[in-house]
């Protein structure tokens, strides 16, 4: 059994990303690429966007600290602590509205 508290993790996530240029950091939880699930705990200082990008398979963003807006073409859904936003199997972006942490939770599908 393996034991991580995430709020402390994001506590480290969030100085790292307001010291990083790009105001973000990100720290894989669990999985990686071998594992079919991923999570990562992401960072982001207020204002800082994850740039549109696909859905390599099914996701959900779980907004532990602040609020954040996932937008997929016209839609947007926004989020604060405590919500789980299920990420649309489309191009998508996540903006952090305040500074925040989100667990990032990915299956990633598996060609036949």
């Amino acid at each position: 059994m393996n034991k991580r508290s995430l709020t402390a993790l994001g506590r480290e996530q969030i100085a790292s990303a307001e010291r990083a240029s790009s105001g973000r950091a990100a720290h894989t939880v669990y999985g990686g690429h071998e594992h079919v699930l991923r999570q990562t705990l992401v960072a982001l200082v207020a204002g800082q966007v994850l740039a549109e990008h696909e859905n390599p398979g099914e996701a959900t963003v779980h907004v532990l600290h602040g609020r954040v807006r996932l937008t997929a073409g016209e839609d947007a859904w926004e989020g604060s602590a405590g919500d789980l936003l299920v990420v649309p199997n489309s191009r998508h972006a996540l903006e952090a509205l305040e500074t925040s942490t989100v667990l990032l939770t990915v299956a990633k599908i598996i060609a036949p």
